[in-house]
């Protein structure tokens, strides 16, 4: 038996086309029996959340949205701005803002992610360009000049004494000179942040809440980005000694660190590092160069150098039928891609006909290559962007890129740009979204694609549903195999029609549109999707036989959904009236409330327990009848 669904599309219906009318069928198969893999709860990451004095980079305002929206990772070294930073003096040199020294308190902001986000990973980054912010003496005098406003000047290195070009653009009359307010910054200096973190004679802070770390950012540009430090491009192999001498040092302090590289800044950089990328003559794009580099020093010194592959993807397209397809980027090897650009330079030439990127499927298959088939090496996108300014075309993108790194084991996802329509999505995806992929097939994968995802007891699913089509509705049909449905309505919650002004502020107040579907036939539920659309259907399994056989005469229980997010549902049957005493205790055995003392009926019974005031982790129901006692564990996301 397989899972199918069926949706009514035009039968020439393509995305973007203005047509709306003769729907045929499209087959979606939902198929449990064929395995499961864990989704990261990392792909569920957001750049720059928390409060800091640099930027003004997040606010508390932020924290409860983020918290309240699911967010469970938080990439807060700041990009560009993290290449010079000083966490001695909590000084950051600002590229982008004449070279400018500002204060920036990483400490400050790990100490508000311990406290205010308990449970979520953060992650920053070490300095790899052997510069620091040294002081804040030498800047240039903004407010003087226009009040501090930004104008194309901006990026011009006036820092140390620079003359400004008021025609503006990036180059200056003359260069400030970096040796006035940056320092030397060798390898033991930036991972020196350990010992301030983590040392016994530091801040006391859990390493457990912060296991990534970036190695850098966009070193392939650092030569445009830094150039009051790198005025000619350093050579590859020059910038792999550099993150060698940081990477093992790292490891030496933190055997347990997660090291995410190299960074790139867009696409041309998967491909093409500036003066090229080739060993002993042979050229590599510049991503295939990196692996192999580091699968070669690994084997040398028995040091693991690379934990998480990371990238950056900056697309340029704005148009809706590009933008909701930009999700088939990073893996699907038959997708060609308007965009494609250095891609073509994979050979060391310039070949019009490759088009197809699936670049983090490359990634995969290099790493298999260098480094063998049990790597250990996740992917990472942890920062990008879309140009389309439709919030509903940005929902069904980031729905639809969290799909595919759900389907496939990406470990973080952290866009950079937050749009309208992204608090949406993520709080839709991260607050029902069960921990393992199961896999789903469309008919037509462009039009209509389901994730769906079951807990680690099997009994509860959520599949998420995104209709791509600009301008159709999309009636589907999911059928099940390996999964037997309860017969009763179920929960659909649908993100469609947003407008430009934000709906998200909470996990209460939101443009959520909630539906009741009932199943249409045995295990098949038919739904009609809105153009444009994510949505999320809450499922629940029937007991099996097995099941139903050891429940009569005795009481069951069953907690749902677990893990939980706001609300739980205790279903319990009771086999002749008794009292029934339900408590809810901490992992640690305190007793945090009684939710039910009253005498029920024999059969089943429901109790709905509020659990969004709860903190991420792990608690204890306790279900004590006259004649049995029964414990669930729950999870708290």
């Amino acid at each position: 038996m397989k899972i199918s669904v069926f949706a009514l599309v035009l039968s020439f219906l393509l995305i973007g086309e203005n047509v709306a009318f003769s729907q045929t069928p499209v087959r979606i198969d939902i198929d449990v029996s064929k395995g499961k893999k864990p989704v990261s709860p990392f792909i569920y990451g957001k750049n720059n959340v928390l409060p800091s004095t640099f930027l003004n980079s997040g606010t508390t305002v932020d924290i409860t949205k983020a918290r309240e929206a699911g967010v469970r990772f938080v990439r807060q070294g700041g990009g560009n701005n993290s290449t010079k930073y000083n966490w001695r003096l909590k000084l950051s040199s600002h590229p982008d803002w004449y070279n400018n020294v500002y204060t920036n308190d990483w400490d400050g902001a790990a100490k508000n992610l311990i406290e205010k986000m308990p449970g979520v990973q953060g992650m920053w980054s070490f300095q790899l360009v052997g510069k620091a912010a040294g002081n804040t003496k030498n800047n240039f005098n903004d407010w003087a000049y226009n009040g501090s406003n930004w104008w194309t000047g901006t990026g011009q290195n006036l820092a140390g004494g620079g003359q400004i070009n008021t025609a503006g653009g990036g180059k200056a009359l003359k260069d400030g000179d970096p040796n006035l307010y940056l320092i030397d910054w060798p390898a033991d200096s930036t991972v020196g942040i350990i010992d301030k973190w983590f040392g016994t004679k530091g801040l006391g802070y859990s390493k457990n809440q912060f296991r990534y770390w970036s190695m850098d950012n966009e070193p392939e540009i650092w030569s445009g980005t830094h150039d009051d430090v790198m005025k000619t491009q350093c050579s590859a192999e020059e910038f792999m000694q550099l993150y060698f001498k940081v990477a093992k040092a790292a490891r030496a302090k933190y055997p347990d660190i997660k090291l995410l590289g190299p960074v790139p800044a867009n696409e041309w950089q998967w491909y093409n590092w500036s003066g090229g990328s080739k060993i002993n003559g042979v050229h590599y794009p510049w991503l295939e160069f990196f692996i192999k580099r580091i699968a070669e020093e690994e084997k040398a010194t028995g040091i693991k150098l690379l934990d998480v592959l990371d990238i950056h993807f900056y697309p340029g397209e704005s148009d809706a039928t590009n933008s909701v397809n930009l999700h088939r980027v990073y893996f699907d090897r038959n997708y060609v891609y308007p965009g494609a650009n250095g891609v073509r330079t994979i050979t060391g030439g310039w070949d019009t006909s490759i088009t197809k990127e699936y670049i983090l499927g490359r990634c995969s298959d290099w790493l298999t290559k260098y480094k063998g088939a049990n790597h250990g090496v996740g992917l990472a996108v942890t920062e990008t962007d879309i140009a389309s300014s439709n919030p509903n075309v940005q929902a069904v993108w980031y729905a639809s890129t969290m799909g595919e790194f759900m389907k496939n084991g990406v470990e973080i996802f952290t866009p950079w740009s937050w749009r309208v329509g992204m608090w949406e999505t993520l709080h839709l995806l991260s607050r029902y979204n069960q921990e393992n992929y199961v896999q789903a097939t469309s008919q037509n994968e462009t039009l209509v694609s389901a994730y769906p995802t079951l807990n680690e007891t099997a009994d509860s699913m959520t599949v998420v549903l995104v209709n791509r089509s600009l301008t159709a509705k999309t009636t589907v049909n999911l059928n099940f195999a390996g999964y037997v449905l309860q017969n009763r309505t179920y929960s659909m919650y649908s993100i469609s029609n947003l407008t430009s002004t934000e709906t998200f502020t909470s996990h209460t107040q939101n443009a959520l549109v909630k539906k009741e579907l009932a199943p249409a036939a045995m295990n098949q539920i038919n739904v009609e999707l809105a153009p444009l659309s994510v949505n999320t259907i809450i499922l629940k399994a029937a007991p099996t036989a097995a099941e139903i056989t050891e429940m009569i005469g005795k009481m069951s229980v069953n907690v749902f959904p677990n893990p939980a997010t706001d609300q739980v549902n205790l279903g319990f049957s009771l086999p002749g009236k008794s009292n029934l005493h339900i408590e809810l205790f901490q992992n640690n055995g305190i007793l945090l409330k009684t939710v039910s003392n009253d005498v029920f009926d024999a059969g089943n019974h429901q109790v709905d327990i509020n659990t969004s005031g709860l903190a991420s982790g792990i608690y204890w129901i306790r279900f004590t009848s006259e004649t049995a006692t029964k414990t669930v564990k729950l999870i708290k996301n």
